[in-house]
């Protein structure tokens, strides 16, 4: 039976370019994305849900469904154009009243400071590769906490530093779509966990009334089978997507284990990790300051060994079945036939959630809270006589809130949890076919509809 505390948060997330839309509106600059998708000509983000214009519906919305909290993020380049230089007043205006709506309507704004957007001439001078990006990030963070740090009470630094780099250097589908290079991946993490913490302690040097912390993706991993060589292969990918850093984050560095193994990663894909001389000190400040991991969790995978060369193929169809991920020098991840999946073949497995916040609770004593700050599933809606039967989201979200139940009642402090997404969004590889709202958006007229989910997620908060 599902117990969750009295005081804990029903969310719902967002992001700025997946719902914002307006890209070109009011001064705003181009992220990486921009130039991207108008090349490929596949998706249009122009629009998106147009969450910059109907934002005081949806807050309604939320609101009228019990929701209350709701995670947003501040496009960078709505307050910086061009990532750095000449603030843009009109940007500043806009989150001033996104912010105080949320507040009006009793719907707690968790603001992210980069959700997948970095301003696009500080992408083509390297992003996370490029350290000046670190002081560029903080100079950002500094202008939001000035502007909205005596309303907003919870910020999140990044989210899923893992997906970026995945995306961008490994998997290939985010810009600039670079292939199979686990050591420029490896690079941009330890640089973005180097941000986080400068603007962690930033934020504290500053004594604002609120708390401050990352989001991560976090995967639990499994052997496929007893085997040693198996076990091996899900550690070695733990260690890559979750442990190295969990480890920046609590410890303040890096364990000599998870070094020798992300070491051992490097030298089969012939690449080195650059940490500078100051760079524990910088994380080990930060360490004693988080207030809180934000842990989005969709999905574990299953490993067997592997030696051959990188292969991957990424479903963003919804083809079930299609997906490869083997990694060289790491493992591959296979389907495990006990468990079932979506249509975009990740594995429905609760249990790794639970695990996963156990893991955290065990390994890292020193956190202080925990928000699964993203969950859902995404799925084909569809309208069908005026009404969206979306019954396999609500089974799905309801295993999930059981295994955080059980978690709590294992001494694991979780405060909240954030359903992804408030409406449908734009999707950044699958565009507007995969849907995980609550709330059906038609792209078309921009209309609103409460999905059946939204009606069972209203009845679950109220009742608690």
């Amino acid at each position: 039976m599902m117990n969750l505390p009295k005081d804990f948060i029903y969310g719902a997330a967002t992001a700025a370019y997946q719902a914002e839309g307006a890209i070109q509106e009011n001064n705003k600059g181009k992220t990486y994305w921009d130039d991207y998708l108008a090349e490929q000509a596949i998706f249009d983000p122009s629009n998106a849900s147009d969450f910059y214009h109907l934002y005081p519906e949806d807050l309604r919305l939320a609101k009228e469904f019990g929701l209350n909290g709701i995670r947003i993020s501040i496009a960078w380049t709505r307050i910086f154009p061009d990532g750095i230089g000449q603030k843009n007043e009109a940007g500043i205006a806009f989150y001033h009243q996104l912010i105080d709506t949320c507040l009006a309507e009793g719907v707690e704004p968790y603001v992210t400071l980069h959700h997948f957007d970095t301003p696009q001439p500080l992408y083509l001078e390297g992003d996370w590769l490029n350290r000046k990006n670190l002081d560029y990030f903080l100079a950002f963070a500094k202008v939001c906490f000035e502007e909205y740090g005596h309303k907003v009470t919870k910020w999140i630094t990044i989210n899923e530093p893992w997906s970026v780099v995945a995306g961008q250097y490994i998997v290939g589908h985010f810009p600039p779509n670079i292939h199979y290079d686990i050591p420029k991946a490896i690079q941009a993490m330890h640089n973005m966990m180097l941000a986080h913490a400068k603007v962690v302690t930033l934020y504290k040097d500053m004594n604002l009334p609120g708390e401050i912390g990352i989001v991560q993706i976090l995967e639990s991993k499994y052997p496929i089978t007893a085997a040693n060589e198996d076990i091996a292969a899900a550690h070695l990918e733990d260690t890559l997507a979750n442990r190295f850093m969990l480890d920046a984050m609590f410890k303040g560095f890096y364990t000599a284990e998870t070094l020798a193994t992300i070491n051992m990663i490097l030298a089969k894909n012939n690449g080195t990790l650059q940490i500078e001389a100051s760079d524990r000190l910088l994380l080990e400040t930060a360490a004693k300051q988080n207030d809180f991991l934000g842990v989005n969790y969709y999905t574990s995978h299953f490993l067997k060994a592997y030696e051959g060369e990188n292969r991957i193929h990424h479903n963003g169809t919804g083809e079930k079945g299609s997906s490869v991920f083997a990694l060289k020098g790491v493992g591959e991840r296979v389907f495990n036939p006990d468990i079932p999946t979506t249509d975009w073949d990740w594995p429905i497995y609760p249990k790794g959630l639970y695990d996963m916040l156990v893991r955290i609770k065990n390994d890292y004593p020193n956190y202080q809270k925990i928000y699964v700050t993203e969950n859902g599933m995404g799925y084909k809606d569809d309208i069908i006589d005026g009404e969206i039967d979306d019954t396999p989201r609500i089974d799905y979200i309801e295993q999930h809130l059981e295994a955080i139940s059980i978690a709590i009642k294992a001494g694991v402090n979780v405060k909240g949890f954030f359903l992804w997404s408030l409406m449908d969004v734009f999707s950044w590889t699958n565009g507007y076919n995969k849907r995980y709202g609550l709330f059906y958006v038609d792209f078309d007229t921009q209309n609103r509809y409460p999905k059946k989910s939204a009606y069972w997620y209203k009845n679950l908060s109220l009742r608690n």
